[in-house]
């Protein structure tokens, strides 16, 4: 007996691994007994798992059939529409574009054209359902080259209706950028979601999880790819029923995408802020309204009238210390001058003088 113990001890010295049991919960049996749906597998019964793999298949045939891809445009068209890209980051990285068009991120830049909307930290109220457009005019138009080049196409292949598209966003993104899992705002955007893929290959996945410090991701439910020149519309299922996002994994290569949407008519927009001057003025008045409270109100108050103005120009005396009146001929003026600067152009018009004006430093900065 004693002997065949020490026999035994030696063999498990000798031949470890053949003594060595497995730990369901150890990471070597998650990647051999675990699914794509993640660690609820372990807890599951093996009599339960025929109809766990029915549920997976389930969910995947979803997926799949809100799905629709295409390989549009070929290596040529693609490397005339990245040329434009580029000039779009050439434009913005000289400040030419307004406030709310480019929103820059750690190894990802988002430019936004024709509608623009609050996400993320940008939200004042956080959750889905608060996201809110911004008000007309606070993004760039849509550049007359998205139109021809891209949104063209697209419409003669009777992928999208004619008038579908009112917003473009160019999503630029280097190695290791990503874009965490997301829900594109049903109550914004109208389905089908446009994307289409420039400069390397990448993929979509549906159903992860993001952790960070450092960024992990959980098993996607798919993961699809995306060829260069592809174009990819999501409905059904795949926009409104699960998440999707880019993988920092996936984005091995600088890498664009054109996502093009049509924002609905009854989206939310954001309130309407009152231009600077205009707060400005607001401010002066309460600012007067209270130094009139905390005087005499015996005092009279004084009227200054402009040079050139005739003395019995009526006036209204109101209980302000200094009163500033402009002459009419200078408010013409003024508004003629705000009415000639203001005036709409048209985008091409504006793209053509960009690209004239920026044009030389451009092919300088790229040799």
């Amino acid at each position: 007996m004693a002997a065949t113990t020490q026999s035994d001890l030696r063999r498990k010295i000798r031949y470890p691994e053949e003594y060595t049991s497995t730990d369901r919960n150890s990471p070597d049996a998650k990647d051999k007994y675990g699914t794509m749906y993640s660690d609820r597998m372990h807890s599951r019964s093996h009599h339960s798992m025929e109809a766990y793999e029915d549920e997976v298949e389930d969910e995947l045939s979803k997926v799949h059939s809100g799905i629709q891809q295409r390989r549009l445009f070929t290596s040529e068209q693609c490397t005339e529409i990245e040329k434009k890209i580029d000039k779009v980051v050439f434009l913005a990285s000289k400040g030419f574009y307004k406030q709310h068009t480019v929103d820059r991120a750690p190894l990802r830049n988002k430019y936004f054209f024709g509608e623009g909307y609050t996400y993320g930290s940008q939200m004042a109220r956080k959750g889905p359902g608060n996201e809110r457009v911004y008000q007309k005019g606070e993004v760039d138009e849509i550049p007359g080259w998205i139109n021809r080049m891209v949104v063209k196409p697209l419409i003669e292949a009777k992928l999208i209706p004619e008038n579908f598209i009112n917003s473009a966003v160019i999503n630029d993104y280097l190695p290791g950028g990503c874009i965490v899992s997301h829900i594109d705002p049903p109550h914004i955007f109208a389905r089908p979601i446009v994307s289409v893929s420039f400069y390397s290959d990448s993929a979509l996945s549906f159903g992860c999880k993001f952790s960070f410090k450092p960024i992990r991701t959980s098993k996607p439910v798919l993961v699809l790819p995306i060829s260069r020149g592809c174009v990819t519309l999501l409905s059904g299922y795949a926009a409104d029923n699960i998440t999707h996002c880019i993988r920092p994994q996936d984005v091995v290569q600088r890498r664009a995408v054109i996502i093009l949407r049509k924002v609905r008519d009854d989206a939310p927009r954001l309130k309407p802020e009152l231009p600077l001057e205009h707060r400005e003025l607001g401010s002066r008045k309460r600012h007067m309204r209270k130094r009139s409270e905390d005087s005499d109100s015996d005092e009279p108050s004084r009227v200054v009238l402009p040079q050139g103005s005739s003395s019995g120009q009526t006036v209204a005396r109101v209980s302000s210390k200094v009163v500033c009146l402009s002459s009419s001929s200078s408010q013409e003026k003024t508004k003629s001058k705000s009415e000639s600067s203001g005036s709409g152009s048209d985008p091409d018009d504006e793209e053509l003088r960009r690209e004239v004006r920026f044009g030389r430093k451009f092919k300088a900065d790229q040799t």
